[in-house]
């Protein structure tokens, strides 16, 4: 029998939750300790979920021999000096998204992993792990709908449609440059270049901060939790609600792009097309086991996610029979698991095209997002660079 992979988890907030679920989905891997800030909710989870070590500290699970891959769950603000520490340590390492605060910040882990090169960075960008974005990956970029012309498509929320809706990623500090496009329309992004195998280089952006004041709660929310606190105090906003985007990709396509974190009724509206020069995919991610091809000279198709159908490279990521529904929870799951195949097969970055997302391609989202931010300041096109 193969010996599983030693996980470990730093962060057991909503997110880290949602990874402790998923790795326990996938057979070779064995979750065997957990670590918080708050120790008092790390051991909760460790107990809740059966997992046998839970540390008090984050240097100590680093320093667990036994553990040979860790999950970072934390903050953006934590993710430069913690993902650091994890790869210095000899350790293959999952991130959440953004990869860091600023290409700067995320500048400084890519140099730790280049004298690490045998660590595995990913990077949690589970959306492109659906099983019909992979296929529609594949179709574009085999060809099947000629050469792409446009792409585009949105990324809304309500979660903080409201003054008294907060969280810790409307702060600069703690979020960074950007809050609407670090945090969601990365996401975006990332769908967009990895259904066309191409980098965007150009951007023009409007951004609006719709709520200039917001009330912050004096106790502390979980993300997406309905705040109840009575008790506030007012807080300047820097950080943007909504963001428009006009994109120019490297292989010629044009696209736009919004994202909004104040759209009334939109939970978590994702949807992206792209248009080429003999048919038009579009994906709707609340109908997410459903793709439309669109024709010019012949009826419409709506590709319905059946594994059966599909070429072993994407059945993969398909665990259940046409017309039973997959979400995001097997998405998550896909982008964790496509991760950990790449190392238990010997695999390495440079040399193996991996299909979860790399600490590279964060790197590179993060410089389009700055990109995004400098042009909406400046009210012109940027390169980015």
């Amino acid at each position: 029998m193969q010996k599983k992979i030693k996980v470990g988890i730093i962060g057991m907030g909503y997110i880290g939750t949602s990874h402790i679920e998923a790795l326990h989905r996938i057979g070779f891997v064995d979750l065997v300790a957990v670590t918080d800030v708050n120790y008092e909710l790390a051991k909760k989870k460790a107990d809740e979920f059966g997992i046998p070590k839970c540390y008090r500290t984050i240097d100590e699970l680093i320093a667990d021999p036994e553990i040979e891959s860790i999950h970072d769950c934390t903050p953006n603000h934590m993710h430069t000096e913690i993902n650091k520490k994890i790869i210095e340590a000899g350790k293959h390492v999952f991130s959440e998204k953004p990869l860091a605060r600023s290409s700067a910040e995320s500048a400084e882990v890519l140099e730790a992993l280049k004298k690490h090169p045998d660590t595995v960075a990913g990077l949690n960008f589970c959306y492109r792990m659906y099983p019909l974005i992979q296929e529609m990956k594949v179709r574009v970029q085999d060809g099947e709908i000629g050469k792409v012309y446009l792409v585009h498509g949105s990324y809304l929320q309500d979660w903080l449609l409201k003054e008294t809706d907060y969280n810790w990623r409307i702060e600069p500090e703690y979020t960074g440059v950007s809050r609407c496009v670090g945090d969601i329309g990365s996401h975006w992004i990332d769908l967009a270049q990895t259904i066309t195998g191409s980098r965007i280089v150009e951007v023009c952006a409007n951004t609006v901060i719709a709520l200039p004041t917001r009330k912050k709660p004096l106790g502390q929310v979980e993300t997406f939790a309905v705040n109840s606190n009575a008790q506030y105090e007012e807080k300047k906003i820097t950080t943007e609600d909504y963001a428009g985007v006009i994109v120019k990709f490297a292989n010629g396509a044009s696209g736009v792009f919004q994202c909004s974190e104040i759209s009334a009724g939109r939970k978590c509206f994702i949807d992206i097309e792209v248009d080429g020069a003999k048919a038009s995919f579009h994906w709707n991610h609340e109908m997410g086991d459903r793709m439309w091809k669109g024709n010019r000279d012949e009826q419409n198709v709506e590709i319905m996610r059946n594994p059966n159908l599909m070429p072993p490279e994407i059945r993969q990521y398909s665990q259940l029979a046409a017309g039973h529904a997959e979400g995001w929870n097997d998405a998550f799951k896909n982008s964790i698991e496509a991760y950990y195949r790449f190392i238990r097969d010997g695999k390495k970055l440079g040399k193996d095209k991996p299909d979860f997302a790399t600490f590279e391609d964060g790197h590179y989202i993060m410089k389009i997002t700055e990109a995004i931010i400098q042009s909406a300041k400046e009210k012109r096109w940027i390169e980015v660079c």
